[in-house]
């Protein structure tokens, strides 16, 4: 009977060995299919000129993608800064402040919205954030906008990832030992004190990995962005400027420009740099987040 189970739980062992290598060798894969289907631009341009020329005619020729990548960098950036310290505090006071019937509703409504489709998130910003930019605050600073912008991707793009945030803040926060509360508060801080010092002090390593989640999430998000920040290839220089996200530029041509292969090959080395820009971003934070943890643990 013992060996039975020994028997069995080798074999449990060896299923999720082999599952976990499926899943990085699947990984592995979509990458190098990525790549070779890429193959065909890498060979005709020099890498240089793909990612710093702001020359997107791919009929003619010329595919800069320069402006896809600083669109992308612009509206996810602006993401996080508005999402961030709105998700930090409300997670803070959700497990310092709230009281449990607050936190009976709010937890639930948080799930709700984080499953909501990313198209209901575009559709509201395409009926009520881009209006208010173009008639309301736009007139403002300058002389003419349609209101899609990076400004009305930053807004729809940061309340969807904000969901995700506070609820990965929660259960952060909440793995805090209330012993370290409690001795804080002993010492003579107060509430804030203690959830500044304590908390937020002790979590750092599990915050950076949250906010690296979202980003993730932010960078390859496609239909709220498509809707939302005007689709032209050009560089953003304001938040009131149309910019073109890497994931719209392929959601936008995939499938009726695939007979021209320079444009196939364009958009899959679009991808594969989605795809390499994700990994680095995610390989670097973990060596942050490694650093991190050793000092503040």
């Amino acid at each position: 009977m013992q060996s039975y189970r020994i028997l069995k739980d080798k074999f449990a062992g060896g299923v999720m060995l082999f599952l976990t290598l499926t899943s990085l060798l699947l990984v592995i894969a979509m990458g190098i299919g990525l790549y070779m289907k890429s193959t065909p631009i890498l060979a005709d341009y020099p890498l240089k000129d793909l990612l710093f020329s702001s020359s997107w005619k791919p009929l003619k020729g010329e595919v800069g993608f320069f402006p896809f990548i600083m669109g992308t960098v612009w509206v996810t950036g602006f993401a996080v800064i508005l999402a961030l310290p709105i998700a930090l505090l409300t997670a803070i006071y959700l497990t310092e402040y709230a009281k449990p019937v607050v936190r009976k509703y709010v937890f639930p409504a948080l799930d709700i919205l984080a499953a909501l489709p990313a198209v209901i998130y575009g559709v509201w910003g395409t009926l009520l954030i881009v209006p208010w930019i173009s008639d309301y605050l736009a007139p403002k600073f300058v002389d003419f906008s349609t209101g899609y912008t990076v400004l009305a991707g930053g807004i729809v793009l940061g309340v969807m990832i904000l969901p995700l945030l506070v609820s990965l803040f929660v259960e952060i926060f909440t793995s805090v030992p209330q012993d370290l509360r409690d001795a804080s508060m002993a010492l003579g801080s107060t509430k804030w004190q203690a959830s500044k010092f304590v908390v937020i002090r002790r979590t750092i390593p599990g915050i950076i990995a949250a906010v690296v989640l979202a980003v993730s999430r932010a960078l390859g998000e496609t239909i709220a962005v498509l809707m939302v920040c005007g689709n032209l290839p050009q560089v953003p220089g304001s938040l009131l400027d149309a910019c073109y996200p890497i994931p719209a530029l392929i959601a936008n041509n995939y499938g009726e420009m695939l007979s021209f292969p320079l444009f196939e090959a364009a958009l899959m080395f679009a991808a594969l740099l989605l795809f390499v820009v994700v990994f680095l971003f995610i390989l670097i934070s973990r060596i942050v987040l490694y650093r991190i943890e050793k000092t503040f643990m």
